[in-house]
C-alpha cells in the first residue's frame, strides 16, 4: 500500500503542471490532512496562481482561495478571506458558505454571529456539504442555534457521516449513547474506529467490555484497546490490562492482538497475566 500523502504530492504537482491549481492544491490539501508538511508548503506556493483565477471570476477558485487562506495563513489574510468567500457564497458556492460561516461562528476576521453562521451552515447543508451539516449540528449541540433541535441534531450528523466526516460518526456515537440507544451508538462508534478515530476505539472497546449495546466480548474489547496505539495513543493499554487481569485466556490476548495488528503487545499482555496469576 503505497503512502497516502506522497500520493496527494504527486497527483498535486501533474495537476501543477498542467496549469489545473484547483486540482493541486485540493490534492495537497489532502496530503496536508495526513500529515505531510511538504504538502502544507506546497498549498501556499500555489496562492498566487489561485488567487489569478478567483480574481478572474472562478467562483470554485474563489471559494477554495478563501478556505486555503483561512486554514494556512495568518491573521492578516482575513479580510481577504473574507472578500472572495462572500463573492463565492453570494454566488451559492456551498464550500464558501460554509467557509464564511466559520468566521461569523469564530469572530474570525468578523464580529461574531451565531444566526448568521447558522444560516449559511443551513444553506451550505442543505446543498449538500457535509461540513456544513457537522458545523451546524454543533451549534444544536452548544444551544448556539435559534432553536435546539435533537432529531435535527442526528439527521445533521448523519448527513456529514455520509459525506465522509468521521468525526461526525464519533459525535454521532456520544449522542445516542447519552439517551441509552447503545447498539447504534456502537454501530457509529465502530464506524469512526475503523477509520482511524482513537476516541471511538476506547468508546468501542469500553462497550464490548460492560456490554453495552451488545454481548460482552472482551477480545473485541481488547483489540480496540490495543488499536489505538496506532493513532499515538496510549489511553487504552491500562483497559486492556485490567481486563487481561480479569482471566482471558492466551488465546483470546493473541486473537485481539491479530484483530488490532499489535502481536508483540497481545504477548506482553500474556506475560503480565501469568505474573499476576502467579
Amino acid at each position: 500500500m503505497g503512502d497516502p500523502a506522497a500520493e496527494s504530492i504527486e497527483r498535486g504537482q501533474q495537476a501543477a503542471t498542467r496549469g489545473d491549481w484547483k486540482t493541486a492544491v485540493s490534492a495537497w490539501i489532502t496530503g496536508s490532512n495526513a500529515g505531510s508538511l511538504e504538502s502544507a508548503n506546497l498549498v501556499l506556493t500555489a496562492i498566487p496562481p489561485l488567487k489569478t483565477q478567483a480574481d478572474d471570476g472562478d467562483v470554485d477558485a474563489q471559494a477554495l482561495l478563501a478556505g486555503v487562506l483561512l486554514d494556512f495563513a495568518d491573521a492578516s489574510a482575513l479580510p481577504m478571506v473574507l472578500t472572495y468567500a462572500t463573492a463565492a457564497a453570494r454566488a451559492g458556492h456551498r464550500a464558501a458558505q460554509r467557509t464564511l460561516g466559520v468566521m461569523y461562528r469564530t469572530g474570525r476576521g468578523v464580529e461574531t454571529d451565531a444566526h448568521q453562521a447558522e444560516a449559511l451552515f443551513t444553506a451550505a447543508a442543505k446543498a449538500g456539504d457535509p461540513y456544513a451539516a457537522f458545523n451546524l449540528a454543533g451549534m444544536h449541540i452548544t444551544g448556539d442555534a435559534q432553536v435546539r433541535d435533537h432529531d435535527q441534531c442526528l439527521r445533521l450528523l448523519r448527513q456529514a457521516v455520509s459525506g465522509g466526516v468521521t468525526e461526525a460518526a464519533a459525535v454521532l456515537g456520544d449522542r445516542l449513547a447519552a439517551i441509552d440507544e447503545d447498539a447504534e451508538a456502537l454501530s457509529w462508534y465502530l464506524h469512526a474506529a475503523r477509520r482511524g478515530h482513537a476516541g471511538s476505539m476506547l468508546a468501542a472497546g469500553c462497550s464490548y467490555r460492560d456490554g453495552l449495546g451488545t454481548e460482552p466480548d472482551p477480545v473485541q474489547a481488547v483489540r480496540w484497546f490495543l488499536a489505538m496505539l496506532d493513532r499515538g495513543n496510549r489511553d487504552g493499554i491500562h483497559e486492556a490490562i485490567q481486563l487481561v487481569k480479569q482471566g482471558m485466556t492466551d488465546e483470546q490476548i493473541r486473537t485481539a492482538g491479530q484483530l488490532a495488528g499489535r502481536a508483540s503487545e497481545a504477548e506482553m499482555l500474556i506475560r503480565m497475566a501469568l505474573e499476576h496469576g502467579g
